[in-house]
């Protein structure tokens, strides 16, 4: 794990995020913070686990002046700053930040089925 330093996104679309806290037991969980510079995206995609129901609870600190929504198929409640959803289960993506940045709060758990 890579503690309070920024990382390159998994799917290598521009984006970065930076590991804030996270734990295996009693609940496996993350907490990252998350940079979507101009140019920066999500693709369409879902988040597999090997067991369990990962859901997943973004705020969004800061909007980009432009682009950077985020699109979720199945979100669970969503607001135009809170997101929350099940990544296993409902493709999501980010749309290209045209301008700005914007920064999310994402903190993210694993429930026993």
């Amino acid at each position: 794990m890579k503690l309070w330093r920024w990382d390159r996104g998994r799917q290598n679309s521009g984006y970065e995020k930076m590991l804030l806290l996270g734990a295996k037991w009693p609940i496996p969980f993350d907490l990252y913070l998350l940079r979507f510079g101009e140019g920066s995206s999500i693709p369409p995609h879902t988040d597999r686990v090997e067991s369990g129901r990962h859901h997943r609870l973004n705020i969004v600190l800061r909007q980009a002046r432009a682009g950077g929504d985020f699109l979720c198929d199945q979100p669970i409640y969503e607001s135009s700053r809170i997101k929350y959803f099940r990544p296993d289960r409902a493709e999501h993506s980010v749309s290209k930040v045209k301008s700005g940045t914007r920064y999310v709060l994402s903190l993210g758990w694993v429930r026993r089925s």
